[in-house]
């Protein structure tokens, strides 16, 4: 199918040019890359009578700069994850969706088939989003540096791994994963003491001189430039998948203490111009072949197909955290290797942090 991308006040639209001439319903879209293919825009259009427009965003900031302009009336359906639906909901911006009228939600697994009973896409017995794809945040090791597979996130601050760690450049997920390392119950609603925990870990895992990344690519060519032994994986079993398809010997585990998860639903506009062909959409989306054929070509867990993860594996759904503003200037200092400044400071004594 023959894609234009027409640039617009909402940015790269794109639509398909076998459509635009006969379709009487238009479906607004607003997804990640990966989530809304060619193929399965054609196949949706032709099933539905509809012209699909989908605009593409890489950046959460990006995805509620769309959204919230004219309070979702641009966009009729959206993927968002579990942390960032709250704020939608918020602002009535998402609106409640009934799992009855998306009958493939009856085929996912049953940790997603009880969607009332995730954090972040439920508000006052309304549902809010359809649970879609995930990936946890699980260890990465090369399996020739590290014969035995570790068991912990603790492994990341031992010291004969120094200057072969690789960390996610970003600040919320990493003060998370470093709260449940030490123990905090409640990694995404840090108290003050826990806070300073956290920020005296932080500081040791700084010390172990890591190398940093954001994509997924620039995962790979960290761990393979810089013969890493250990690498939090940001994106889990897609950077799993990009390390094995150049050749390197790898493993991964879901560390003891709990997985960080993020998990991508679907959710409609409270302004959608047609709220059936959302729903359409969704289900569309929940379509085995195509769920199955995203995990293929993304290496993301769909919601429908078990997982190399089991019972006893510990998922832990990422939700907001307690200040994401302050987490990012913490971690900006503790990143420069200057641990003072601003009206919140971190004071360091020996090994030591006091946050004020």
């Amino acid at each position: 199918m023959k894609c234009f991308f027409l640039r617009s006040v909402f940015g790269l639209v794109c639509v398909s040019a076998s459509s635009v001439a006969w379709a009487a319903e238009v479906l607004r879209v607003l997804a990640w890359p990966g989530y809304a293919d060619n193929d399965w825009i054609s196949e949706f259009e032709k099933r539905f009578d509809a012209r699909v427009e989908v605009t593409f965003i890489d950046t959460d900031e990006a995805l509620w700069e769309k959204v919230s302009k004219n309070r979702g009336e641009n966009f009729d359906v959206f993927a968002a994850n579990t942390a960032e639906m709250q704020r939608y909901i918020d602002q009535a911006i998402a609106a409640p969706i009934k799992s009855s009228r998306i009958p493939n939600t009856k085929n996912q697994l049953s940790r997603f088939r009880g969607a009332n009973k995730i954090s972040g896409i439920n508000r006052d017995g309304y549902l809010y989003a359809i649970p879609f794809v995930y990936s946890e945040m699980g260890l990465i090791y090369d399996k020739n540096q590290i014969k035995q597979a570790p068991v912990s996130m603790s492994e990341l601050w031992n010291k004969k791994y120094q200057g072969k760690i690789v960390l996610h450049e970003g600040s919320n997920h990493n003060f998370s994963f470093t709260a449940l390392a030490i123990g905090i119950k409640d990694p995404f609603n840090l108290n003050r003491q826990e806070m300073a925990r956290s920020v005296n870990r932080l500081l040791e895992l700084r010390d172990q001189k890591p190398f940093f990344y954001n994509s997924p690519e620039e995962g790979t060519q960290a761990f393979i430039k810089n013969k890493a032994a250990l690498m939090f994986a940001n994106y889990g079993l897609q950077q799993l998948k990009l390390l094995r398809a150049v050749g390197a010997d790898v493993g991964y585990i879901v560390p003891k203490e709990g997985a960080l998860a993020w998990l991508d639903c679907w959710a409609i506009s409270m302004k959608a111009k047609n709220k059936s062909l959302a729903e359409n959409w969704i289900n569309f989306m929940l379509d085995k072949s195509v769920s199955n054929e995203l995990t293929q070509r993304q290496g993301l867990t769909n919601t429908l197909t078990p997982s190399h993860l089991t019972a006893r594996d510990k998922i832990i759904w990422i939700q907001s955290s307690e200040d994401f503003s302050l987490r990012s200037q913490y971690w900006d200092r503790i990143r420069l290797g200057n641990a003072r400044g601003g009206n919140n400071q971190l004071k360091r004594s020996g090994s030591n942090v006091a946050v004020q």
